[in-house]
């Protein structure tokens, strides 16, 4: 069954097709959500938040574009909410994970035995600036990078998502990483 077949039905009364919805799209939320808020809970809550939004908000799904471009849009907004209103919080702690840096240890990374303490602690530093230089990216370049890097889509996909064109996309990454590298410079 296709997204539109299932939309239909929910519009018309089957309110439990949403579930194949949110079974589609779930991991795909999260993922964008917790590219922006860099913390588990949160990202649940937002995702939580994006599929209540979206299920509130279907009737005024016009299929113009696929339902996933749609749903981006949702979650892309509602984070960026989130982190307005969160001037504090760090954006893309993944990359601690990466690294094997993270506090919570969740994905479990572990250091090899020869690594010396001296480079555990250079990595843990130039973790610590890549975030700050992350933070500090306008929202729409960290929007495109995070659609870009974290969820690996396409400048195309970006753009619908963000709703513009592939040329402002391609330009927002390039002074993404331009602006990464100017301030991971300085350091």
């Amino acid at each position: 069954m296709t997204d539109q077949e299932i939309i239909r039905l929910i519009l018309q009364g089957d309110k439990d097709k949403f579930r194949f919805l949110v079974e589609n799209y779930q991991k795909m939320v999260f993922r964008t959500c917790m590219g922006f808020v860099n913390n588990k809970d949160d990202a649940e809550d937002l995702t939580q938040d994006v599929f209540l939004q979206a299920y509130k908000s279907l009737s005024k799904f016009k299929g113009d574009a696929a339902f996933s471009t749609w749903i981006y849009r949702i979650a892309v907004n509602i984070s960026l909410n989130k982190v307005r209103k969160s001037p504090g919080k760090i954006i893309l702690d993944h990359i601690d994970s990466f690294l094997g840096t993270d506090n919570d240890n969740k994905k479990s990374f572990t250091v090899a035995e020869t690594e010396s303490p001296d480079n555990i602690l250079i990595r843990s530093e130039h973790t610590s600036w890549l975030k700050k230089a992350l933070d500090a990216l306008p929202e729409n370049q960290r929007t495109a990078i995070v659609l870009s890097k974290y969820d690996d889509l396409s400048q195309k996909e970006i753009a619908l998502i963000m709703n513009t064109s592939e040329g402002a996309v391609e330009a927002l990454i390039q002074r993404a990483k331009k602006n990464l590298r100017d301030k991971l410079s300085r350091k």
